[in-house]
């Protein structure tokens, strides 16, 4: 299985590499962010030893356990839902959030992190679709928000994320992807402060959400296979 890791690894570097350049951006622009959630340790080590350090998990307890058994060197990002209650583990482990998606978790996340001597980077997770059963801002609350959010001190606010609809074809992915990017250039209009970072796409849509200006995409089925959850 680790050769088999390793192979899918480098075509999916490949893949975000020829998704960049056919929209003429520099390959280097975009990240690859190892979705590792419910992968024991030991399968993780063959991705960080093929020399990749970004990876995704979705809960702080699994990442409680998994971290401390992984090189130090690995920067580790929060792609799930974070609980209120879990903010303060969450930073020990954690030097990336993707899903704030209030300003109370926010104020929250920020005074915390000052206490520990922190400023996380965090993206403010958007949720396009308004579908009750996901979290995330909707557009007209962040708005609303924004101003607020940027003056939080603890925090470093450096993009947006979403997980749109399911869709049957990535192309059906595609206006999404855009609406996300033309909302990140409305904020920075409206702010003026810049947010480089475009938290957007999977498995099975990463290379449109690039061509799109996705800045990190989330892949893990496409490199470690099927999830087998216990």
């Amino acid at each position: 299985m680790g050769e088999e890791i390793s192979s899918n690894l480098a075509v999916i570097l490949n893949r975000v590499k020829q998704a960049a350049e056919r929209a003429g951006r520099n390959p280097t622009s975009v990240q690859l962010l190892v979705v590792s959630k419910t992968w024991p340790a030991d399968k993780v080590a063959i991705v960080a030893d093929a020399g990749h350090t970004c990876f995704g998990e979705n809960k702080v307890q699994e990442a409680e356990g998994k971290v401390p058994l992984l090189p130090q060197n690995l920067n580790w990002h929060l792609i799930g839902h974070l609980q209120r209650n879990k903010v303060r583990k969450a930073l020990r482990h954690f030097d990336t959030i993707h899903s704030i998606d209030s300003l109370k978790l926010a104020r929250h996340t920020s005074h915390v992190a000052m206490e520990l001597g922190k400023k996380p980077n965090i993206y403010l997770q958007v949720n396009l679709a308004e579908e009750e059963n996901k979290n995330g801002y909707v557009i007209s609350e962040l708005k609303r928000d924004i101003n607020n959010l940027l003056a939080l001190p603890s925090v470093s606010i450096v993009g947006l994320m979403c997980i749109p609809p399911a869709a049957e074809s990535p192309e059906q992915m595609r206006p999404w992807f855009v609406k996300m990017r033309e909302l990140r250039d409305e904020l920075e209009d409206h702010t003026g402060a810049v947010f480089p970072g475009l938290s957007m796409g999977m498995s099975s849509d990463f290379e449109v959400a690039i061509e799109e200006g996705a800045t990190i995409v989330r892949v893990g089925s496409a490199i470690f296979g099927t999830r087998n959850y216990l």
